[in-house]
């Protein structure tokens, strides 16, 4: 019979270097995990949100982060909130500016509203707050303006994300759904609008008493027939992303045309997404946005 000797100092020490690099492993994936929740929510009225005045009206804005201003412009019955999934991911490469539009989130209301309206308030915000140029992501309603916005603005708007947007709503929307919005009145606001905005605005707005405004100004500018026309389509410089869940409310041969109208454009479909591609998408649409914007 032979006896191996063996020197269990040697063996320890192994164990101790693969308990230390597992220990380091598992503090690594603890931190990256942390970091990653931290940025998963930015909380609405975060980082002492500021207000400018445009065209008399106070509007309510948040920014994080440095570098190239990205302007970040919500959706129709939504405000900086419905962005909160991103904030923190893409403010690690730009100057994040959250706008809540005219009448919406914490922004007074105003006498009119259209997709123009919209647009000439974002630029006379980029204006009066010295932006040099910026880059644009538009979420619905937000990117019809970034349509117009592009535009007319070329001097400062260099690269746009449009996710969820139309140019023109009776061609993009499902069958029966203007028709239907064209029923819609303060009076007979359905539960889900309640729950997904009311209940909100009701919190936040400054025009709490007169949410039934902002109701009917929405509406009619749903029901509007043309967003911007296909020869101003054509006549945009900035380069564009278009972006759309394939199962989202817009039909996707509304976006392809889109695409296919605006020089130069991008298009992506993601799999598995409707509408709310901010919501349920946040990690994707956050690094499509950067991979696009850093080219």
């Amino acid at each position: 019979m032979i006896t191996v000797s063996v020197d269990l100092s040697f063996y320890q020490a192994i164990n101790h270097i693969i308990n230390s690099i597992q220990m380091k492993k598992m503090l690594f994936l603890g931190i990256l995990f942390l970091s990653q929740t931290l940025y998963a929510q930015i909380p609405y009225g975060s980082n002492n949100g500021k207000y400018v005045t445009i065209k008399g009206a106070k509007v309510y804005y948040e920014e994080y982060g440095k570098g190239t201003p990205l302007l970040l412009l919500h959706g129709g019955f939504g405000s900086i909130s419905n962005f909160n999934q991103v904030i923190g991911p893409l403010s690690k490469n730009y100057r994040v500016i959250a706008i809540d539009s005219p009448g919406q989130g914490r922004s007074e209301q105003i006498d009119a509203i259209s997709y123009q309206i919209f647009s000439d308030y974002y630029a006379e915000f980029i204006d009066k707050m010295k932006l040099d140029s910026v880059y644009v992501v538009g979420w619905s309603d937000g990117g019809n303006s970034a349509f117009i916005l592009a535009h007319d603005r070329p001097d400062k708007v260099k690269k746009v994300v449009a996710c969820g947007s139309d140019s023109d709503m009776f061609d993009a929307a499902p069958a029966g759904f203007v028709e239907n919005m064209k029923t819609r009145t303060p009076e007979n606001i359905s539960e889900e609008y309640r729950q997904y905005w009311l209940n909100d605005f009701l919190k936040l707005s400054p025009n709490k008493s007169t949410w039934q405004k902002t109701f009917t100004q929405l509406r009619d500018m749903w029901i509007t027939k043309e967003v911007i026309s296909d020869d101003h389509l054509r006549k945009i410089k900035s380069k564009f992303l278009i972006v759309y869940g394939d199962r989202d409310v817009i039909k996707l041969e509304h976006g392809i045309h889109i695409y296919r109208t605006i020089p130069g454009s991008q298009l992506v479909i993601l799999p598995n997404t409707s509408h709310m591609v901010f919501m349920e998408k946040p990690t994707l649409i956050s690094n499509l946005i950067v991979d696009f914007l850093g080219k």
